[in-house]
């Protein structure tokens, strides 16, 4: 994506207390692609814990933090964070609510991040490097949650199938925040390590990580779907048919977005726009109820 030359300056970044009613929302809310619907929704299954991972990760490092803007950039982030955490935790009680048990994929995720991923009691230097590793981590996904929001903000198509709005609200409020704050996780890792051959390490991992639990999650959403029932087998073998069609974000253009990353130059703010993040978060329903 093409650098973006008129960037807001000097932005305090800042959670907004928004809320979603789900009591209307269609278990399918691209009306007649569950297929569609799915790959999108397996957001909710991994954002809840996954964030919620991001804020305990970023409260560890702020003591190590020797930059009082970033800093300040830092709490906005956590703050930010929590917020999307709790959004999509309605989500996942809506979909209990409409027969669709999400629990036992979302027991899974949290492994990953509170397990694989979690504290070990490590302390002294060894505590520091495994801090600095997962904040390192981190900067690779959000690398991934800028793309992504910097996709949905775009994707009439979506608007052109008929996509639920308040879904579409929920999606296109958060993508505008993770556009509005991607440069804080690659900022703080710079800050705190910046080792160009851990970056590259991350990214492996997170690439991994993300492909299989996305995967994964998208087999078991199709398969416990009580309308589906099985009847179609999910996978991302599905992405040649919704990428292309503008439903779900497109393989090569987040291929070609690692490429950038991969860069020794690479800064998120080549990567989507703020002034456009910030001019729907001016109009989104839910961030303009939150501020009345």
């Amino acid at each position: 994506m093409p650098v973006q030359l008129a960037e807001p300056e000097n932005l305090v970044l800042q959670a907004r207390d928004v809320r979603f009613d789900w009591t209307r929302l269609p278990l399918h809310w691209i009306p007649g692609d569950p297929v569609a619907t799915h790959l999108i929704n397996v957001l909710h299954l991994l954002l809840p814990a996954g964030e919620e991972w991001f804020v305990r990760v970023f409260k560890q490092a702020v003591p190590h933090i020797r930059d009082d803007g970033l800093r300040e950039d830092v709490l906005g982030f956590i703050g930010q964070e929590a917020v999307h955490a709790a959004s999509h935790d309605g989500v996942l009680d809506h979909f209990v609510q409409q027969g669709l048990d999400v629990r036992p994929f979302v027991r899974q995720v949290e492994f990953v991040f509170e397990g694989l991923l979690g504290d070990r009691g490590l302390t002294g230097d060894r505590g520091r490097a495994w801090l600095y590793e997962r904040v390192c981590i981190i900067a690779a996904i959000e690398h991934f949650t800028g793309v992504l929001g910097d996709w949905i903000l775009n994707a009439e198509a979506l608007d052109e199938a008929g996509a639920d709005p308040t879904m579409m609200d929920l999606l296109r409020w958060h993508g505008a925040e993770e556009v509005e704050h991607r440069h804080v996780a690659h900022d703080l890792y710079m800050h705190l390590d910046g080792g160009y051959a851990a970056r590259l390490r991350a990214m492996g991992e997170t690439v991994t990580m993300l492909l299989t639990l996305w995967h994964r999650g998208h087999r078991f959403l199709m398969a416990r779907d009580p309308l589906v029932r099985g009847r179609v087998k999910g996978g991302l073998h599905h992405l040649r048919r919704t990428g292309p069609a503008g439903l779900t974000p497109d393989g090569r253009m987040v291929g070609a977005s690692v490429r950038r990353y991969l860069r020794r130059s690479y800064s998120p703010l080549n990567e989507g726009s703020t002034s456009q993040a910030l001019a729907y978060l001016a109009a989104s329903p839910a961030a303009q109820a939150a501020r009345r």
